[in-house]
């Protein structure tokens, strides 16, 4: 495999990863969609969330010993010690993968031996947002230098965040609407979570779009006619159209297929409706892994305005 696919899939469990703890954790907590006591329904957002913690702990250090040989121009296994020591300490990709590793394995070990419930949540909640936080150190938010630096830093992290809360709740969603977790009961307690996710999700949203166009004149500046003719930008396009595409599904969500099982719930018909939430539910997460994996992609390609 060549070592720049290596690197986007590498990022893209990253990504994946980081969105499931903070944004899932994040979700679990305001959502309110486990009933209490109930073990069948609560062990799976714990598997969930481990497994997501040790995908960065993996991914994590696998990248930077790639990156670093890539720097390097060195095959990954001819690496000496003070190459990886300047890389680590040195530069800010291998700062940033560092604090993802340890980050990432205090949440492991947290999720693995702490009880679950809101405190574990809260804390996962907080090591996921440190998490994303940490990869625009090693993206292009942090190649900005003087005044405007901080800017573009922060709109990277506040993009990061935003998408975190939107897609690790559509993670939840997923599970939480196969058929084995469906009941009536449990439905009930479904369509309120979706109704408290629809404001929230609307917050998530404006997060994403107002950061995004921030990103978007750092790097690929006022002309973006020229700037699509590039790799970069063409590949940005496609996030974007990707983008539009989620928005649709998420509004078919809140004003149709969330308003129609509240109305069915009254009738006894809510699994009927809960199959077209589910497929909508399956087709905007489908979309959130592309993004994630055009994302991946994009940090690997240098922007119209570095070039």
């Amino acid at each position: 495999m060549p070592l720049d696919a290596a690197i986007i899939i590498l990022r893209f469990v990253q990504y994946s990863g980081a969105m499931i703890l903070f944004g899932s954790s994040l979700f679990l907590l305001y959502g309110g969609l486990l009933p209490p006591g109930n073990r069948a329904l609560a062990s799976w957002p714990n598997r969930l969330l481990l497994f997501a913690a040790l995908a960065i702990v993996i991914a994590a250090p696998l990248q930077f010993f790639i990156q670093t040989a890539m720097l390097a121009g060195l095959p990954p296994f001819a690496l000496d010690a003070a190459t990886l020591k300047a890389s680590l300490l040195e530069m800010s990709f291998g700062k940033s993968s560092l604090s993802r590793l340890a980050l990432a394995l205090i949440a492991s070990v947290g999720i693995w031996l702490l009880p679950a419930g809101r405190a574990l949540g809260l804390g996962v909640m907080i090591l996921g947002a440190l998490i994303c936080a940490s990869f625009a150190w090693m993206g292009h938010g942090a190649a900005t230098e003087g005044a405007y630096g901080w800017l573009h830093l922060t709109a990277d992290i506040a993009h990061s965040l935003g998408a975190a809360g939107w897609i690790g709740a559509l993670v939840v969603f997923w599970f939480a609407t196969r058929p084995q977790y469906l009941g009536s009961a449990y439905s009930s307690g479904l369509y309120r979570s979706l109704q408290k996710f629809s404001g929230t999700g609307t917050l998530f949203v404006a997060i994403i779009t107002v950061s995004g166009l921030v990103n978007g004149i750092f790097l690929i500046g006022i002309n973006p006619v020229q700037a699509f003719s590039t790799r970069y930008g063409q590949v940005l396009a496609l996030k974007l159209a990707v983008f539009v595409i989620m928005l649709g599904l998420a509004a078919a969500n809140r004003f149709r297929h969330v308003p129609a099982l509240g109305h069915a719930l009254a009738d006894h018909a809510s699994l009927v409706k809960l199959d077209r939430l589910r497929l909508s539910i399956c087709m905007e997460t489908v979309a959130a892994v592309l993004i994630l994996a055009l994302v991946s992609w994009l940090g690997t390609l240098q922007p119209p305005t570095a070039q």
